[in-house]
């Protein structure tokens, strides 16, 4: 179960990490475009079609990891006031909510990507691409994000800290 334990949180921190990477190659392929421009050059295409997919790719990458460190927005005005037993029993129904989206989302993606793979359907801009290639990011990743909110159904830790501020 250790190993098991271990490969989940590998596999989490390596999709936050891949996800920071594609972060700051959005800023270099910016800057590279911005150049390369005003050198009077057209910048490559690849670099405006990388850009786009990083973009994407990175929110869903580095979401289920950003879910296990609770580094998710939500509104402390109301959980800061709640007495500690209705704080347990709202955050846990939170997660509990969040758990079942992110099911629906996962199981949706997965009926997209085999749809995708079914009909060879391509994304069609500078490059061909098969369009699964885009769309396989949603299971995985809602997936995970559902079983990192079930943590906090079912674990001792609930998703909301009751404290009001920047805790740092």
């Amino acid at each position: 179960m250790r190993y098991a334990q271990r490969g989940y949180l590998l596999l989490l921190n390596g999709m936050a990490l891949l996800a920071a990477i594609m972060l700051v190659w959005l800023m270099v392929a910016v800057v590279l475009s911005v150049v390369i421009r005003n050198l009077g050059l057209q910048p490559s295409a690849w670099f405006f079609l990388s850009t786009e997919y990083a973009m994407f790719y990175l929110t869903l990458l580095g979401a289920p990891w950003l879910v296990r460190q609770k580094g998710h927005v939500h509104i402390e005005l109301l959980t800061s006031v709640l007495p500690p037993p209705v704080l347990n029993i709202l955050s846990r129904g939170v997660s509990l909510l969040c758990v079942v989206v992110c099911a629906v989302l996962a199981w949706k993606g997965l009926d997209l990507v085999m749809l995708n793979i079914e009909r060879s359907d391509y994304d069609v801009r500078a490059f061909f691409v098969p369009r699964w290639i885009l769309t396989i990011v949603f299971p995985i990743s809602f997936t995970l994000m559902a079983i990192e909110f079930g943590r906090f159904v079912v674990g001792q830790e609930i998703l909301h800290s009751g404290e009001a501020g920047i805790k740092e």
